[in-house]
């Protein structure tokens, strides 16, 4: 009898003993878990905590960190695994762990799994978390019934690499590819690539200086013409401290295709503040700007933010409101190509987790409807973001990181079903020339309106070096061109995109016949004066007042004459930006005149950015000309 009792003793002292060195590993390899963890050694760290938990199988603190990190990685299925483990090996596991093991096997695609458990454990205190998790679970099931069932397919190689790669976009001729690509985890540059003969793409390249820099660049997006860039640049600061901060907007312009990009130019203070400014779009005629920020006046973390180009200036933002933006984030903006769809992420929607891809559509108030889900297999329980269309409306292209660790994404395209796709789109092309000498005319200012029934619906301007233009229009629709420049008779005319044009652009070139070349209704133009301007500046300065007031007195007495004000500025930095300077610049011309006595009916202010240079744009001497107001005597 003692000899059972001695022995039963040695087995609970050899027992505990077993157990206090068991427990002590436990601890080793948790702090352990936890170093490599903080050093981003994520998949070490995970095998190193599953050690833990061979030593300790009761510790509820590891089991939870262990599927947290399996969730965070995107691994749905381990972390399914280890909450199950944890809810039936850990004191209050089946309750404790109800929440996260839902979670994970909606994630995983598993819903009808998860519903049991939500039904189970919901309870009034966090009622809130098991609503969305409910909603949610609704939302997988039956979206997974109706998988489009068309899987997108990578890239490939020449694109996508071991780094994330994001924000695919291209120009209308489809024949060039932009994105964005983060080295090291750490520095973002802009990366482009050309169209192969077989389909596909060569090798992509970084874009280089400009328009890359030691900053962050990133989330670009290239205009329908190819001829702008417009971009987020971080890491900004600027000197007065508030101006610009953190990430902002910036643009970049080049004349030709196989020209360098001018160095990048900050969007104004409308635009760019010191919160987050990112992740443009543009409209096909670059006067409408989509935009992310977290500024103040919206509904939640980041929103969607849209800006109007008008009279040469970004006109104060405004919020896309409820149909788009929600409490949580709304990210990565892309209106396509008819100019009525918009794409973006979210993460706060109904959706498989993470982020998901949205689409709205403009109503006819100029608001936007109800945001739907692009479904199974485009979103994933991964995160899908950076989307854009071809113009045909078929092909989508964007950024997941569905087979990858959490935050490595590649660029995928598949076919975008009908219903969720825009308004397939064509193009029109061309170049505005003089009628006599053929000579190109640049900064010709071509409204495309509606034929049917007068609404405009853009505006936008022939091209810096070559004078042409590119803009998307529906096929099988008639539209009216107006056409107008400085020195030039207006030009109207009608163009109709037939069913041959559905895959090919129709090319139609404007020509115009200078001023007064009617001789049956003459029109008399009398240059009488001109105030020049330094870079940059948009204010008169005394002696600058003296002379408009001598050119004016002579016509104070003067009734039938209208006074035309045309500003016009040198070829340096982007034409978007000389435009808005020239229109500044002409309005407080136009505004000093009418200070004068002049009625402001008949004082026209227009803003004319590089037309019309009278020197040459390749000495300090010859911009200095061309940065001028000319006023103008008609009669």
């Amino acid at each position: 009898m003692r000899l059972s009792r001695l022995f039963i003793l040695v087995l609970l002292c050899l027992c505990h003993a077993a157990t206090a060195q068991s427990e002590k590993k436990a601890v080793l390899y948790f702090g352990k878990a936890l170093d490599l963890h903080a050093k981003k050694k994520y998949p070490e760290a995970c095998a190193v905590l599953e050690q833990s938990l061979e030593n300790d199988p009761v510790n509820a603190d590891a089991y939870s960190l262990l599927g947290q990190w399996y969730f965070e990685a995107h691994d749905f299925e381990r972390a399914v695994g280890t909450f199950r483990k944890a809810s039936g090996k850990c004191r209050d596991g089946r309750s404790r762990f109800a929440k996260p093991l839902a979670k994970s096997l909606i994630y995983s695609g598993r819903p009808d799994e998860a519903m049991p458990l939500i039904d189970n454990f919901a309870t009034i205190r966090d009622s809130t978390d098991w609503n969305q998790l409910r909603t949610q679970a609704i939302f997988v099931r039956s979206a997974m019934l109706r998988s489009w069932g068309v899987w997108p397919q990578n890239l490939g190689i020449r694109i996508n690499t071991d780094a994330p790669e994001l924000f695919p976009s291209m120009a209308v001729d489809t024949q060039s590819l932009f994105f964005t690509r983060r080295m090291n985890n750490m520095d973002e540059d802009l990366y482009f690539t050309m169209a192969d003969s077989c389909g596909g793409w060569f090798r992509a390249y970084n874009a280089g200086s400009p328009p890359n820099s030691t900053s962050q660049e990133s989330s670009q997006f290239i205009s329908a013409d190819g001829h702008y860039l417009f971009f987020t640049r971080c890491e900004n600061r600027s000197e007065n401290g508030w101006a610009e901060g953190g990430c902002d907007m910036f643009m970049a312009y080049r004349v030709a295709f196989d020209s360098p990009w001018t160095q990048p130019q900050p969007f104004g203070k409308t635009i760019n503040t010191p919160d987050y400014e990112g992740m443009p779009s543009v409209s096909p005629d670059n006067r409408e700007l989509y935009f992310v920020s977290d500024r103040r006046g919206g509904y939640g973390g980041y929103d969607i933010w849209i800006s109007r180009f008008e009279n040469g200036l970004w006109q104060l933002p405004v919020n896309a409101g409820p149909g788009v933006n929600t409490v949580g984030n709304e990210i990565t903006p892309y209106i396509a190509t008819d100019n009525s769809t918009l794409f973006f992420a979210s993460d706060s929607r109904p959706g498989f987790g993470g982020a998901d891809i949205f689409v709205s559509r403009r109503k006819g108030t100029g608001k936007w409807g109800p945001a739907e889900n692009l479904g199974h297999p485009i979103n994933t329980a991964h995160d899908e973001k950076s989307q854009f269309v071809s113009l045909n409306g078929r092909t989508l292209f964007f950024a997941s990181d569905r087979n990858g660790p959490s935050g490595n994404y590649d660029i995928y395209h598949t076919q975008l079903p009908a219903i969720m796709g825009p308004t397939p789109m064509s193009y029109l092309q061309g170049i505005v020339v003089d009628s006599i000498t053929r000579d190109r005319l640049n900064s010709a200012a071509i409204l495309v309106c509606n034929a049917a029934t007068g609404d405009t619906l853009y505006e936008l301007r022939s091209n810096r070096g070559d004078a042409s233009y590119v803009i998307t229009l529906e096929p099988l629709k008639r539209y009216a061109l107006h056409t107008a420049r400085t020195g030039y008779q207006p030009v109207s005319d009608t163009v109709m995109l037939d069913s041959a044009h559905i895959a090919q652009p129709l090319t139609y070139n404007i020509a115009m016949l200078v001023i007064g070349y009617n001789p049956l209704k003459p029109i008399n133009d009398s240059v009488v004066g001109s105030v020049h301007f330094d870079v940059m500046v948009t204010e008169l300065n005394p002696a600058d007042k003296a002379t408009l007031k001598g050119v004016m007195e002579p016509w104070m007495e003067e009734k039938e004459i209208t006074i035309l004000v045309n500003a016009y500025t040198d070829n340096t930095g982007t034409p978007m930006i000389n435009e808005g300077l020239s229109y500044k610049r002409a309005n407080i011309i136009a505004q000093e005149i009418v200070a004068l006595g002049f009625d402001a009916s008949t004082v026209s202010a227009k803003g004319w950015g590089e037309a019309n240079a009278i020197a040459p744009n390749d000495t300090e001497e010859g911009r200095r000309q061309n940065r001028r107001v000319e006023i103008v005597i008609r009669r």
